[in-house]
């Protein structure tokens, strides 16, 4: 299992990204090059989260991706897919050179993930709101098997205004399932405008210690608070873990960060290419400093 190394956060809260940051970014940039489409902003809010999941905290193996035992990943806001396509392909559980055809006709990975047809993917999901209702049967179908597996499901801030969500974190909470884990990608913006003024959340914290969860609140690109609260899981005895992962949507690229119209990019020009390769390239090399 690959080993998160920590990145100390710069002056004014801002974390900056490390080297695997910019290159899982630059792998999502690849696919732009040949779809020229695709959700930038849930893709880069989610990497962090995903990435810390994968290198440092699931018990998965790739070469046995039914394992029974194995620990399961849902993520519910299916549009941020890439940030998972990427980082399965980095694992090994399909070729990397299936990323190139993402959205083509004789490709496997389309713009929401499906199981059944994607390795790794435990779910099809993309019609929000329903990830964590699929993660709380999976966590009652773990604890009636007597297995020790974990269920850990990403949403998306403008996801939970769904009825259904709460549902099921009543369900979990009633139940005492503290082997789910429910993450809150908390960038605070969806599709066509901030969450304060489509669906005020706050005191979202508060809400889910109201339904019966156990609760922290995380940078959501802060590599190591991340893996340290994602190893800690369950937070209770007894509670179903929700962690609120502070993001920003878009992270990385100046002009996607906070920005509704990159949302989705459903046509990239030849200079939004440019900016993205340039964003993204290693630290030292031309491109970097340009």
């Amino acid at each position: 299992m690959q080993q998160t190394v920590c990145v100390e956060t710069q002056p004014g809260g801002k974390t900056p990204l490390d080297e695997r940051g910019k290159k899982l970014r630059q792998d999502v940039v690849d696919i732009f090059e040949h779809s020229r489409r695709g959700h930038v902003g849930s893709t880069f809010s989610l990497l962090e989260i995903v990435r810390v999941l994968y290198d440092d905290v699931l018990r998965i193996d790739p070469k046995n991706p039914t394992d029974p035992k194995r620990d399961r990943f849902i993520l519910s806001k299916g549009h941020g897919c890439l940030a998972l396509y990427v980082v399965l392909a980095d694992k090994g559980f399909f070729p990397a050179d299936e990323l190139c055809r993402f959205c083509a006709y004789d490709g496997m990975l389309g713009g929401h993930p499906e199981a059944g047809k994607v390795p790794g993917v435990e779910a099809s999901t993309g019609a929000l709101g329903h990830g964590l209702s699929i993660g709380v049967g999976m966590a009652v179908s773990a604890r009636m098997d007597r297995r020790d597996s974990r269920v850990f499901v990403a949403m998306g801030d403008g996801e939970i205004n769904e009825g259904s969500v709460w549902e099921a974190a009543l369900s979990a909470g009633n139940r005492s399932l503290d082997n789910l884990i429910a993450i809150v990608d908390y960038n605070k913006q969806q599709s066509y405008d901030t969450t304060f003024s489509v669906q005020n959340l706050e005191p979202l914290a508060d809400k889910w210690r109201a339904f019966g969860f156990a609760v922290r609140e995380v940078d959501g690109h802060d590599l190591c608070a991340l893996r340290e609260v994602f190893q800690t899981a369950p937070l209770e005895p007894g509670k179903p873990t929700c962690v609120i992962c502070h993001t920003v949507k878009g992270k990385g690229y100046v002009p996607s960060e906070n920005n509704l119209a990159w949302h989705h990019k459903s046509k990239f020009t030849d200079e939004d290419m440019a900016g993205l390769r340039a964003a993204f390239a290693p630290s030292g090399s031309a491109k970097a400093g340009a």
